[in-house]
């Protein structure tokens, strides 16, 4: 009941209406320049994945990832996925996923905060290109 009551107070304060905005100040011609360079591309292209390179970024990966039929317990039980052999781009998009917090593990998240792009693309060649390892007799 306070709640309420509280957000009644708080809507009686408020104006009921956005004030006007005042008019944008006139702009005058800007004195001729030179011309301008060429325009960028509207979106810079991805890095290129070098496998090579991403096996030396393994380290906070092979915790989990690397070991067959492992279970976690934080932040809840479950099976951690096998990654080698998964397709690049599927495992650059997850990355940037875990990164913009679209993805909720939160020892992804963590761990994804930490990596550049040029990573994730090196990351995402190394794993597409490893084989999953399976268990043997």
């Amino acid at each position: 009941m306070i709640r309420l009551s509280l957000l009644a107070a708080v809507l009686m304060v408020l104006p009921a209406t956005a004030p006007a905005q005042a008019p944008a100040p006139a702009q005058t011609p800007a004195p001729a320049a030179a011309p301008a360079p060429a325009a960028a591309p509207a979106q810079a292209s991805a890095p290129v994945g070098d496998s090579a390179a991403g096996a030396q970024k393994i380290e906070m990966c092979i915790g989990c990832h690397g070991i067959v039929g492992w279970r976690t317990a934080f932040p809840e039980v479950y099976k951690v996925p096998k990654i080698g052999g998964q397709h690049e781009a599927y495992i650059v998009r997850a990355l940037q996923a875990y990164r913009a917090g679209e993805r909720s593990h939160p020892s992804m998240k963590a761990i994804a905060a930490t990596l550049s792009d040029k990573d994730i693309a090196d990351l995402a060649a190394y794993y597409s290109g490893a084989l999953p390892k399976t268990a043997s007799k």
